[in-house]
């Protein structure tokens, strides 16, 4: 990647799919145990979830998107934009799951939910950061100066 603010976003991409592979190992059992791993995944699902994914999406629908309208990108833009419309709910759901099951445990009910939402979840995070890998970071290469790049790539830093 040539520009800062595409590896930035590159690299919060794998962070979010390392998380992701983390949240699906544990939703293949049938209930957490609670073993240590378990409430530190629980943690941070709920961190990432509320500090990190949040302030991304924020970040590219503020900084990115528009840039990239002007460009004439705005199909994708609408796509990513619409996801994005998606992806919040779940995620601020998720953390909310996360957090009730890590202080009163999950029940029968509590872990239905948990379980469901976080596989769609994991299903819509990662066809969105597919899509994000395939089409906004070779766009924002394509338009970008390294003046604005460098601009972009602080101010993601700052948000941070």
């Amino acid at each position: 990647m040539k520009t800062h603010i595409a590896r930035a976003l590159h690299d919060d991409h794998m962070a979010a799919l390392a998380l992701i592979e983390r949240l699906e190992a544990l939703l293949g059992n049938h209930r957490p145990d609670f073993a240590p791993a378990v409430a530190a995944l629980l943690r941070d699902c709920d961190r990432a979830l509320t500090l990190e994914i949040g302030p991304h999406f924020d970040f590219e629908e503020a900084e990115l998107f528009p840039r990239l309208e002007a460009a004439g990108a705005a199909p994708m833009v609408a796509v990513l934009s619409e996801e994005h419309a998606h992806i919040r709910p779940l995620a601020r759901s998720l953390s909310s799951l996360a957090r009730e099951g890590q202080s009163r445990g999950f029940d029968t009910t509590l872990w239905q939910a948990f379980h469901a939402t976080g596989a769609e979840f994991s299903g819509r995070m990662a066809e969105h950061i597919a899509k994000e890998e395939m089409g906004l970071l070779p766009a924002l290469e394509d338009i970008l100066d390294p003046e604005t790049d460098a601009a972009l790539a602080l101010t993601f830093a700052s948000q941070r």
